[in-house]
């Protein structure tokens, strides 16, 4: 079960991370004094290499979620991979920024939500590692049934949401993020049922991140950018990708300035003490994790 890791620098050693960070598009040059390095996990390969770096003196690990040049659309991006990868090179937090659609005409195109709460509306996704499933070694994972009633990590919430006031951006605390298969934006049939369920935002890629996140025992935390009233939500032609790309693009500093604060706010992995850093304790899992 283990995994390997090779630098792709002139730097020869793997420097370690404390906190992860899974972002689209905007963030794939977000460090300085990068360090590229390629990891393989026993559930293949993440979506690209992870580039280590530091902000505010904190070690940290980018993974661009769909690839450093946008090729993975979100039903094919590897989500064990990923979260392994971000543990094999220490990482024990992890930050989620990504972009949504409002369910809420009050949750309009620059609406920084951090949920507490999620919907998984997907289709295909492996979404465990306790699948049965033998590993490389040939071990069988144990079943495990993980406790998933508060999805986010509270201290990373607190800690995001601090942030965003810091950097004058009153943010949404709370509401849940329904996740959608993709790639295709909902209809407004699927916008309205959405809404009227008492959602607050759709995705397509804050699950499983979240889950894998607890089952490997990191805090997870979403930072969820509204970009566009969803199809039901409005009385126009619908959500476009142009519309989506330059709502993001619009607020991808100001979002850059909130992730950089949370990032130096997060505690050390060693003062962990919240229910993400216990979803282990007292369980056999079967597996080694890195």
């Amino acid at each position: 079960m283990a995994n390997t890791a090779q630098a792709q620098s002139p730097r020869s050693e793997v420097r370690q991370a404390e906190i992860g960070v899974i972002g689209g598009s905007g963030f794939y040059s977000f460090l300085q004094d990068v360090t590229e390095v390629e990891v393989d996990t026993p559930y293949g390969r993440p979506s690209d290499s992870l580039f280590l770096g530091e902000i505010a003196g904190r070690k940290v690990a980018f993974l661009p979620r769909h690839g450093r040049g946008h090729h993975l659309p979100p039903h094919r991006i590897n989500y064990r991979a990923n979260l392994w990868a971000l543990r094999s090179v220490g990482a024990r937090q992890v930050l989620g920024p990504c972009a949504v659609g409002g369910l809420r005409t009050e949750y309009g195109p620059g609406t920084l939500l951090v949920p507490d709460q999620l919907v998984d509306r997907t289709k295909a996704r492996a979404q465990t590692y306790y699948d049965g499933e033998s590993a490389v070694d040939g071990k069988l994972p144990e079943v495990v049934h993980m406790s998933f009633a508060d999805p986010y990590c509270p201290v990373g919430r607190t800690t995001a949401l601090a942030a965003a006031r810091g950097q004058s951006w009153e943010p949404v605390d709370g509401g849940t993020l329904v996740v959608v298969e993709g790639p295709r934006f909902s209809t407004r049939a699927e916008s309205l049922w959405h809404a009227s369920m008492g959602w607050s935002v759709v995705g397509m890629t804050g699950h499983p991140e979240a889950v894998l996140a607890r089952e490997l025992g990191l805090c997870y935390t979403s930072m969820a950018l509204v970009t566009d009233l969803d199809a039901g939500a409005e009385t126009g032609e619908g959500v476009s990708h142009e519309e989506v790309l330059k709502v993001f693009g619009a607020n991808v500093d100001r979002l850059r300035g909130v992730l950089f604060d949370a990032v130096a706010g997060l505690p050390s992995n060693a003062s962990r003490d919240c229910l993400c850093a216990h979803a282990l304790d007292g369980i056999e899992t079967g597996i080694a994790l890195p």
